[in-house]
């Protein structure tokens, strides 16, 4: 039989509790699963560590679980634990890795060895039955705290808004954690905030303890006003290949003040970015269904890239390598759950 490219666990390895992201790979030296007992079964899964510059679910969990030193916990828990590699260099996936949240089952990026990983992942936690997955990040622009869902049923909006009020639901990028356990459990993706950020280990810790002590779903979901859910529409990349700087002319120039931007309701005509020279056509729109909606999103006057219609951006960052790696932003609309489908 071909070794497992991940290594599974009953018990928590000697010395987690005290790790740092730079640290983890020596207790961990590679993506891990680790099954830890409780009084409920099935178990909660939270997946951490699947950007290595994000540490809110590693330090979310350390805290949790010296909450419940020397007692059983409320219901079993199971981690999946991410990229250690990165996290030893601080990095979101090294340059000779894929996006550890872009290659699970649904992935445009299929093929690699890592996605093979998270295939077989799925499959193991399929085996094992799950009660709730839980995605754990942080983002590097200014962001409120939100949940992400990709399914619209009641105990993913039950689960969303157990995090707070401002709730995103996707369906693109693919190939993401939460989009892949949805098959099995309610699943969400929560943002926390920037890394280190007291208010965001706190905010997941009590989260993560909250549907630890769960015994169901409530059987209808929040009511329209206890929630705001938006829409992503379209997810906003600079063309590769381009340079990006902040505040110095570039082929693609930020203002220093971009992120300040996210979660606001932007008039048409607000610009996103400079570049070069006209018609560089910097920025390219993609929508949830893979089509180029650029032209719908977004017009060029000179050497601005504005909006051609009121959006609200979210995950608007100044880290260069970021956008590089991942995109600019996602725009999102209000999204009515009256009208919505609920399946």
């Amino acid at each position: 039989m071909e070794p497992s490219p991940f290594d599974e666990l009953h018990a928590l390895p000697d010395g987690f509790l005290d790790a740092i992201p730079e640290t983890l790979h020596r207790i961990l030296p590679r993506p891990a699963i680790i099954r830890l007992a409780g009084l409920r079964q099935p178990a909660l899964t939270v997946v951490l560590m699947l950007h290595g510059n994000e540490p809110v679910g590693l330090q979310a969990v350390q805290r949790l679980l010296r909450r419940h030193a020397g007692r059983a916990l409320p219901r079993a828990l199971t981690l999946v634990v991410g990229n250690v590699r990165a996290a030893a260099l601080g990095q979101r996936h090294l340059d000779d890795q894929p996006d550890f949240n872009r290659i699970w089952p649904g992935t445009e990026h299929p093929g690699s060895p890592e996605a093979a990983m998270f295939a077989r992942i799925i499959e193991r936690l399929r085996h094992d039955g799950l009660f709730a997955t839980i995605d754990l990040h942080n983002n590097t622009g200014r962001n409120p705290h939100y949940a992400c869902i990709n399914r619209l049923g009641d105990s993913f909006l039950s689960l969303a808004a157990m995090f707070g009020r401002t709730v995103v639901y996707f369906t693109r990028p693919r190939g993401v954690a939460s989009m892949a356990l949805a098959a099995l459990a309610p699943s969400v993706t929560l943002e926390c905030g920037h890394p280190g950020e007291e208010a965001g280990i706190a905010h997941a810790t009590e989260f993560v303890d909250a549907v630890l002590h769960l015994e169901r779903f409530p059987v209808h979901a929040p009511a329209a006003q206890e929630i705001e859910i938006f829409h992503t529409v379209a997810q906003v990349r600079v063309r590769p290949g381009l340079h990006i700087g902040v505040g110095t002319s570039a082929d693609v120039t930020l203002e220093p003040d971009l992120d300040g931007l996210n979660f606001q309701m932007l008039p048409a005509g607000t610009r996103l970015v400079r570049q070069a020279r006209a018609g560089l056509d910097a920025l390219v729109a993609i929508a949830p269904d893979g089509r180029d909606v650029t032209r719908e999103y977004l017009g060029e006057a000179g050497t601005d890239v504005y909006l051609r219609q009121p959006m609200m951006p979210s995950m608007l960052t100044l880290d260069t390598r970021v956008i590089a790696q991942d995109c600019l932003c996602y725009l999102m609309e209000p999204m009515d759950l009256g009208q919505a489908s609920r399946g």
